[in-house]
C-alpha cells in the first residue's frame, strides 16, 4: 500500500513539473528557460527536479510528449449507434475544437521552433501526434471499409486526405495568428464539408 501510494506520489509530482514547466517555455521559450526558475516556480531545488528529469531537454521532450495525449479523445473509437458519416463529423468537430484553439498553437509554434535546433524534438512531436492521429483515423477508416462503407485502396493515404480535409482552411490562418478562434458554427460547418466531400471520394458505390 505504502509503494502504491509512493508510486502516486511521485506521478502527480511529475505531473505538476510538467505543468510548470509548460508555463515557463511557454513564457519563455526553450532558450530563455532554465531549470532554476522551474524549480523556483515549484517552491523546490533544483536537485529535486533532476531526480524526475536530468536535463531541460529531457524535461522538454515528456512536455512534448504530453501535448500528444489529447488525441485519446479524439480519435475514440465509433458509437455504437453512430453512421460513418457521424463518426467522422464528430472526429473533425473534436480536432478542429482542439488542434485550432490559441493554446493549442502556441505550445505547437514552440516546439515547431525548436525542432530546428533539435531535430529529435520535432520527430517525438510528429511520431507522437500527427502521425499517430494518422494511423488512428487509418484504423477506423479500415474498419469502416471492412464493414462496406467506404472504398479504400490503402486506409493510411485516406487518413492523411481527411484530416487534410478537416484542417486545410483554416490552420495556417490561425498558424499566423490572422484570424481569431474559430465559432462553434464555423467548427460545425468545416467538419461537415470535410464529410461529406471524403465520403464522395471513398464512400462506397451501390
Amino acid at each position: 500500500m505504502q509503494l502504491t501510494k509512493t508510486r502516486l506520489d511521485r506521478d502527480q509530482r511529475r505531473e505538476l513539473i510538467l505543468d510548470v514547466a509548460q508555463e515557463v517555455f511557454l513564457e519563455e521559450g526553450f532558450a530563455n528557460a532554465s531549470m532554476s526558475v522551474i524549480a523556483a516556480r515549484l517552491g523546490g531545488s533544483k536537485g529535486t527536479l533532476y531526480n524526475y528529469f536530468k536535463s531541460k531537454d529531457e524535461l522538454f521532450n515528456a512536455y512534448v510528449e504530453r501535448r500528444c495525449l489529447w488525441q485519446d479523445e479524439i480519435f475514440a473509437s465509433p458509437l455504437a449507434d453512430e453512421t460513418p458519416a457521424q463518426t467522422l463529423r464528430r472526429i473533425g468537430r473534436a480536432y478542429l475544437t482542439r488542434v485550432l484553439t490559441d493554446f493549442n498553437l502556441r505550445n505547437f509554434r514552440l516546439i515547431a521552433s525548436e525542432a530546428e535546433r533539435s531535430p529529435d524534438i520535432g520527430l517525438t512531436f510528429y511520431n507522437a501526434g500527427p502521425r499517430k492521429g494518422a494511423e488512428r483515423v487509418a484504423e477506423l477508416l479500415t474498419d469502416m471499409a471492412r464493414a462496406g462503407h467506404l472504398d479504400l485502396d490503402d486506409p493510411a493515404d485516406a487518413a492523411h486526405q481527411f484530416l487534410g480535409l478537416v484542417q486545410n482552411r483554416y490552420f495556417k490562418a490561425r498558424l499566423c495568428n490572422a484570424i481569431p478562434e474559430l465559432t462553434q458554427i464555423q467548427i460545425e460547418d468545416e467538419a461537415a464539408l470535410a464529410t461529406r466531400t471524403f465520403l464522395r471520394a471513398f464512400g462506397k458505390r451501390t
